[in-house]
This record gives C-alpha cells, structure tokens and sequence, in this order.
C-alpha cells in the first residue's frame, strides 16, 4: 500500500478524469441521470487523489510530467482518430458522444500501454 506516487501515475489518473469527462455528453444525452451522478461523483475522487499525488511528487518528477501529459494528448488524439476510422468502416454513426467517450477510451489504453512498454527498469 506505501507506494511512493509517480508522475505516470498522475498521468494515467489525469486521463482518466479526461476519459470520464468524456462520457458525460453520453449519459446526458441518453438521460441516464443515475449513472451520470455516479460518474461525477468518481471523478471528483480521482480528481483529488491526482491532486494529492501531484503535490506529494518532488521537483524533479514534477519536470518530467508535462511531456507525460504531452504523451497522454496525442495518445487521445490518436485514439479519437483510431475510433473514428473504426466506426467509420465498421458501423453506422452513432453519434459523437458515444465517438468521444469510445476515442477517450482508446486513448487513455494507448497512453497505459506506451508506459508499460517504456517502463524504466528498476
């Protein structure tokens, strides 16, 4: 449980605040207010943990974490564009919302996996 936070874990929960942000156009429109409260109330949760993480981070992870963000960016983007290209070939549209919140989705596994694989050795 002590485990020490990193500026990829900020990253990653700075994500999934975007990612659930994403989904909110989606539950707004399908008038799922149940569900919408419930994911507003899971982001103000990961919301504060980032913010507890990042503070506790020392200056020199605090540097390294704006090209982490700039990594998480063009990992949505990248997502969006994948997710996009998918329904585009595959499916009928089916609406921006569900587009952003699946692109969202996409995107932050994107940015978990090019951590994963460009993980230091310790």
């Amino acid at each position: 449980m002590g485990a020490q936070p990193t500026p990829e874990r900020v990253s990653l929960m700075l994500g999934l605040v975007l990612l659930m942000l994403a989904t909110v156009p989606r539950y707004l429109a399908g008038g799922h207010e149940t569900r919408l409260s419930l994911i507003l109330m899971a982001l103000a949760v990961v919301a504060a943990v980032a913010l507890v993480h990042w503070r506790m981070l020392d200056g020199e992870a605090r540097r390294r974490l704006p090209s982490l963000l700039g990594r998480l960016g063009v990992s949505l983007v990248a997502g969006l564009a994948g997710m996009g290209l998918y329904h585009a070939l595959f499916t009928d549209f089916i609406g921006w919302e569900l587009l952003l919140a699946h692109g969202a989705t996409l995107g932050l596994l994107l940015h978990a996996l090019w951590l994963w694989v460009r993980a230091p050795s310790a």
